[in-house]
């Protein structure tokens, strides 16, 4: 059983939250070779409905605990305390380091990114290393410094190897960065990146079809921010060609916060 137990665990931290059947694969292979020998024709059982295994259930549990807790949440002091004791995400455990906003809790400019990278992991702060410094050079372009800007992640806790995040996994840590946008009152929000994209926008879209348009983010209390999305700086670093289409996307949200 503990051998069991040591293989569920690497499977939630591996991102894991669904099993195909109600045995092992392997267990039905043994019985059909069983089943063959003695030359008995083997039927495959008819499929059943799939039930809501524990894992979902627990995850599902997770995010109304979230929701909950943020609640509560009146300053960004408390929903850093609170992310840093939540054990509701199983990343937490696989994290070197919980990666919580960072930047002016007044700011007129909120940037959201996916998740924190290797560098972010280890020193504890979004957007550091060869990322962060190109993202203070775009800012700098538009006249904006990095210390009047908040910068966050639509996770605080790094995937292991950097993978995509899973839908359960954004789903239990999206009230945590909802929150924070609820406290900071921005006058617009910067969007980096697809995967931050989807979630906070809440659409499947490809960055490509995204970037340059101004999308209305609602808050709970009904505020309208203007949302614009762009290319993550890891990917600009990998494809320096874009560039020219991210210098038009900083253009437009210069213009939009002037104007506002």
């Amino acid at each position: 059983m503990e051998n069991a137990k040591e293989i569920l665990d690497w499977y939630i931290l591996s991102g894991i939250t669904n099993i195909c059947a109600d045995e092992p694969f392997a267990n039905v292979l043994e019985e059909n070779k069983k089943q063959e020998s003695s030359n008995i024709s083997f039927q495959t059982p008819a499929l059943k409905r799939p039930a809501t295994t524990l894992l979902a259930q627990e995850g599902a549990a997770a995010c109304k605990n979230a929701q909950e807790l943020c609640k509560k949440a009146q300053t960004l002091d408390d929903l850093r305390a609170m992310i840093e004791n939540f054990d509701g995400c199983a990343l937490r455990f696989s994290a070197n380091s919980t990666v919580f906003g960072y930047g002016n809790s007044q700011a007129e400019l909120v940037i959201i990114g996916e998740a924190p990278g290797a560098d972010e992991d280890r020193i504890g702060e979004p957007f550091v290393g060869r990322c962060g410094q190109l993202l203070t050079k775009m800012l700098r372009a538009i006249q904006i410094e990095r210390e009047d800007c908040y910068i966050t992640n639509v996770l605080p806790w790094r995937p292991p190897g950097n993978r995509t995040p899973t839908d359960s996994e954004v789903a239990v840590c999206l009230p945590f960065l909802k929150r924070q946008i609820e406290l900071i009152k921005p006058k617009v929000i910067l969007l980096l990146g697809a995967s931050a994209a989807n979630a906070v926008l809440d659409c499947a879209e490809n960055i490509s079809s995204l970037r340059g348009k101004f999308i209305d983010y609602v808050v709970d209390d009904k505020t309208i921010v203007p949302t614009i999305s762009s290319y993550h700086p890891a990917y600009l670093l990998r494809n320096p060609a874009q560039k020219a289409k991210v210098w038009s996307d900083l253009l437009k949200l210069r213009k939009k916060l002037d104007t506002l």
